[in-house]
């Protein structure tokens, strides 16, 4: 039995979902359902008994104990989080309750189980934390990758929101000794993920005949991993990494916005034709305050240690993501409700078209 947190959003369903395709192992799944939180993405295993989703708050430390000393788990994977960097920009509030706060009760709620296991249940348990690349700040054009040992430089609400709890995290292993676990990704992208972010934005817009709006000159640079392959990663670390230590996951395909948004339209042109080209939609707008220029990914400890490297590349990956989205066009309407587009108009509406 492992317990995973925020198993309703966009990578930890497809965590939840790729886990029981590969393993026997039982599930329980606490998710808070705010408005990225999504049952719908699990409607494949409804009825699952391998499955169980528990519907509150990771900052509820109370009911997190009584999970934890009730289904015992070996393992508690941590993907609760708000994510979204605007939406941090707007309202940063949330994210220092969710991403600290959060993290803080359920690291207390932990250690609180973990401290009281038999040795071997003891030695064998893990917490592993999930978090972001972002953490490490801007990367100038020609600067080397982010590794596990770059300093830590956030820039916005979101991303120093996520350091602090990978703070919290090494901390609880140093003085408390509990075995955690920390993994920073890059951009993922693939199945189930919240039209808010770059890609799936795109594509519902492009479907929609809206704008396709760019940020500033588009030429920020993003290092993007499909989501089954960041999945993949979690559980190589979870099976063999070392407790206290920290592992970048990231895709090796660095790729500007501006090109990312072309694939796409060109996919889009080849697969939903309609007349004239999708990239005739993009916009460009007024940037993000204080958007970072580059990310970029060693994961080369990750594949020398633990033999993992990603099974797609960007063009096989973006495929299957275009077609996916394609193909369920029902998931789309759902997740776009009137709260979701509120948040749209929002972000949106106060942007100075570029000329």
């Amino acid at each position: 039995m492992i317990l995973v947190t925020g198993g309703a959003g966009f990578i930890g369903s497809n965590f939840v979902l790729d886990w029981l395709a590969q393993s026997g192992e039982a599930v329980v799944n606490l998710d808070k359902l705010t408005y990225a939180g999504n049952l719908n993405n699990l409607a494949t295993i409804d009825g699952d008994a391998r499955h169980t989703f528990v519907h509150g708050d990771i900052c509820d430390g109370a009911l997190v104990l009584s999970l934890l000393q009730q289904h015992r788990p070996r393992a508690i994977i941590h993907f609760a989080a708000e994510s979204h960097v605007d939406r941090s920009i707007l309202g940063p509030g949330e994210f220092i309750n969710t991403n600290i706060n959060g993290t803080f009760a359920l690291l207390e709620a932990a250690r609180a189980y973990w401290s009281v296991l038999e040795a071997g249940e003891k030695a064998a348990f893990r917490f592993l934390h999930v978090s972001t690349d972002e953490v490490y700040g801007t990367l100038g054009p020609n600067d080397p990758p982010f590794t596990e040992t770059t300093t830590y430089a956030p820039n916005s609400p979101y991303s120093a929101s996520k350091a602090a709890s990978d703070h919290l995290v090494r901390a609880y292993h140093h003085t408390y000794g509990m075995p955690v676990l920390t993994t920073n990704c890059s951009n993922n992208y693939g199945p189930y993920h919240f039209p808010e972010k770059l890609i799936p934005l795109i594509i519902a817009n492009a479907l929609a005949g809206k704008p396709l709006p760019i940020y500033g000159d588009g030429m920020q640079v993003r290092d993007w991993l499909y989501v089954s392959d960041h999945c993949a990663a979690i559980r190589r670390v979870l099976a063999d990494g070392v407790p206290g230590q920290v592992y970048n996951v990231g895709g090796w395909n660095e790729m500007t916005n501006l090109d990312v948004v072309h694939t796409l339209c060109d996919i889009l042109d080849r697969q939903a034709p309609k007349q004239g080209s999708y990239r005739d939609q993009i916009t460009y707008v007024t940037d993000r305050p204080g958007h970072d220029r580059r990310y970029a990914i060693d994961a080369g400890k990750l594949e020398r240690e633990l033999g993992w490297k990603p099974a797609e590349t960007f063009e096989s990956g973006i495929r299957k993501t275009v077609q996916w989205y394609l193909a369920n066009q029902a998931w789309v309407a759902n997740v776009q409700s009137g709260a979701y587009m509120s948040w749209v108009n929002k972000n949106y509406a106060n942007r100075e078209t570029a000329q």
